[in-house]
């Protein structure tokens, strides 16, 4: 069985990735500071946990991805994406795409894991222009989204939420297609889903996604709004670790 470690305050500090169990638990404990969520995410190191529980940190053995040039929408998907039913806007909502993650009902899950510290330090991330949103409008009403955190080449999709159906997968069409324009390397989707392997997703061992991670996280950093592609870019380009 897997140590899990007490992390203290006041410093960044985690131990290697791979000394988490393959379900992942890897650490307890800490903040959710900026600082400390980076470096964690940058080793491949996510939190997740659930109101009232301990603050707990995961690096699950195997890990699910998807590199953007191996994304294979549907038919379906193409159609839905083609008949324009949904306006597809970037980093316009951030806060109300976060808060309705929050409220979205998963199944087998009872309450939400996006606590309202985790939230808290998402919009902080956002505020530095490292996490982001893609939303879906219908009559300028919001109806569907994503957000996650970009560091180097990697996005790390967090959660996604619909009000109406589909909405949703027609925001994951255009983050993949933002993603493959500025040439990033992975999506790392941490959990494995029916959905995302449709779409091209596979898990990877542990040991292969580090080291993925660790060469890709070394690029730079696309930081600030991000713009649909229908517009003018206006990123800066960053080193972050």
């Amino acid at each position: 069985m897997a140590e899990v470690y007490l992390l203290s305050q006041g410093n960044t500090y985690f131990p290697p990735a791979e000394l988490a169990s393959d379900e992942g638990l890897l650490a307890v404990g800490g903040d959710l500071s900026v600082e400390r969520l980076i470096n964690a995410y940058a080793c491949g190191i996510f939190p997740w946990y659930s109101e009232n529980e301990p603050l707990m940190w995961w690096s699950p053995n195997p890990r699910m991805v998807l590199f953007p040039g191996d994304f294979k929408p549907s038919k379906s998907l193409r159609r839905l994406v083609d008949s324009g039913q949904f306006e597809v806007r970037f980093d316009t909502a951030f806060e109300q795409v976060i808060q309705a993650c929050g409220k979205a009902t998963r199944k087998d899950q009872d309450g939400t894991w996006l606590t309202k510290e985790l939230t808290e330090a998402f919009i902080s991330l956002h505020k530095l222009g490292l996490a982001h949103s893609v939303e879906t409008y219908q009559e300028n009403t919001l109806v569907g989204g994503l957000y996650g955190l970009s560091l180097g080449r990697v996005f790390f999709g967090e959660s996604m939420f619909y009000l109406r159906a589909n909405a949703s997968k027609a925001a994951f069409y255009h983050l993949v297609k933002y993603l493959q324009l500025h040439q990033f390397d992975l999506i790392d989707a941490q959990q494995d889903t029916n959905h995302l392997r449709s779409l091209g997703g596979v898990t990877i061992d542990r040991a292969d996604f580090l080291q993925r991670l660790n060469e890709s996280v070394t690029r730079e950093t696309l930081i600030g709004k991000w713009m649909s592609p229908f517009q003018k870019e206006a990123v800066i380009l960053h080193k972050i670790v």
